[in-house]
C-alpha cells in the first residue's frame, strides 16, 4: 500500500499522457449529445470517486449526477428511461457483474456511457460506448489508493474537454508535482488522539465530502477502526449526540467555498471539548494539519485524500496492523 501510494503522482501523469486522445474524444461526445443529466455507476472506492465527480460535473458543468444502484439492473432487471444521457461506469477490474449489468442496460436505454477503469480489455469496456484506461498500473493493494486517484482524475478530464475548461486542464497537468508534496505530509499527530478511541467523524463539504467518505472506509479497511463521514452541513444535527470530550473528529478542508463553513463548524466542536484536526489556516481552537494546495477547487481535495492515504497506512502500522493483509476483505468483490 506505501508504495502504491508514493506511486500515485506518477499514475496520474501517465494517465494524462496515455489516455489524453481518449479524453478528449469521449468528451468532445458528450459536448455533442448535449446530455439532460449524467449517471453514475459504481461500488467501493470507485463510488466515491463517483461521488466526488458528481459535485465537479454539477459545479463545473451545471449537469445533475445521480447515482444509480448497479442491482436495479442485474437482480430486479428494471429498464429506466436513460435517453438523453450520459453514464460513467467506474469499476477498476471492469468485470463486476453488476456494474458490467448496469452500464448495458444504460447503452441499451439510449445513454451514452463511458467507462472509467483500469482494465481496458474488460467486459465494462466492451459494454460502453467509450473507454478509458486509467492507467494506474497494477494495484496489488486490497485498499485501492491509485485507481481511486486516477478514476477521479479521468472523470475530471473528461468533463475539462467536455466544457473546455482550460483552467482545470491547467490544474491536472500540474497537479502530479502537488500530490508529490502531497505524499510527505505529515498527519501523525493524529494517533495520539485516536489511541484510545473505537470511533471518529471524518467531515468534508462538497467535493471533500466525497473525499471524506473515501477517507473513511480506508479506517475501516485498514485498521480495523470505526469511522462515520458526514457533510459539515449535517454533523450538527443527529450525529452531534455523539460528541464529548476527546471525540476525534477529522475535518477534510479544501480551499473552495466551503471553507469558511467548514471553520465554523469545526469551531463548534473545538468548543465542545472534542479533539478537532483540520486541513485548514482557518482551523481557529482545532488543531491543524499539515496540507498541500493545488491552486484549483477541485484538486484540492485530491492531495488531501493522498495525504491522508500516507496518515492510514502508517497509522495501521502503528496498531500493529498489516495495512497489505487486512482481515476479511480481498482485492476484486465480484457482487451480482
Amino acid at each position: 500500500m506505501r508504495r502504491e501510494i508514493v506511486e500515485i503522482p506518477d499514475a496520474v501523469a501517465r494517465l494524462l499522457d496515455g489516455s489524453g486522445q481518449a479524453l478528449t474524444e469521449a468528451g468532445r461526445d458528450i459536448r455533442e449529445r448535449d446530455p439532460r443529466f449524467i449517471v453514475t455507476v459504481a461500488r467501493g472506492s470507485s463510488d466515491h470517486a463517483a461521488s466526488f465527480l458528481k459535485y465537479a460535473i454539477e459545479l463545473t458543468a451545471g449537469l445533475a449526477v445521480a447515482s444509480v444502484g448497479p442491482s436495479v439492473a442485474s437482480i430486479y432487471g428494471a429498464k429506466l428511461r436513460l435517453a438523453g444521457s450520459a453514464c460513467l461506469a467506474i469499476s477498476q477490474s471492469g468485470k463486476s457483474p453488476d456494474i458490467v449489468a448496469m452500464a448495458d442496460a444504460a447503452r441499451k436505454a439510449g445513454s451514452l456511457t463511458i467507462a472509467l477503469t483500469n482494465t481496458p480489455d474488460s467486459p465494462l469496456a466492451k459494454a460502453s460506448d467509450h473507454t478509458i484506461d486509467i492507467l494506474a498500473g497494477v494495484e496489488k493493494s486490497v485498499a485501492a489508493t491509485k485507481t481511486f486517484m486516477n478514476s477521479a482524475v479521468a472523470g475530471l478530464a473528461l468533463m475539462a474537454h467536455c466544457t473546455n475548461d482550460d483552467a482545470l486542464m491547467n490544474a491536472l497537468r500540474d497537479l502530479p508535482v502537488h500530490l508529490a508534496k502531497a505524499v510527505d505530509c505529515d498527519w501523525m499527530e493524529l494517533a495520539a488522539a485516536l489511541a484510545d478511541e473505537s470511533s471518529l467523524f471524518i467531515l468534508g463539504r462538497g467535493p471533500s465530502f466525497a473525499i471524506a467518505n473515501e477517507a473513511a472506509l480506508k479506517f475501516k479497511e485498514t485498521c480495523a477502526m470505526h469511522a462515520e463521514s458526514y457533510s459539515a452541513a449535517e454533523v450538527m444535527h443527529g450525529p452531534l449526540a455523539l460528541v464529548r470530550p476527546g471525540f476525534p473528529v477529522l475535518a477534510l478542508a479544501a480551499r473552495d467555498a466551503s471553507e469558511p463553513s467548514m471553520a465554523d463548524v469545526v469551531g463548534q466542536l473545538a468548543e465542545k471539548r472534542a479533539a478537532v484536526f483540520m486541513t485548514s489556516e482557518k482551523a481557529g481552537k482545532a488543531t491543524r494539519l499539515p496540507y498541500v494546495a493545488t491552486g484549483h477547487p477541485l484538486t484540492d481535495p485530491l492531495a488531501l485524500i493522498v495525504s491522508f492515504y500516507g496518515f492510514v497506512e502508517a497509522f495501521a502500522r502503528h496498531r500493529g496492523l498489516n495495512p497489505d493483509e487486512p482481515r476479511n476483505l480481498r482485492k476484486v468483490t465480484e457482487t451480482l
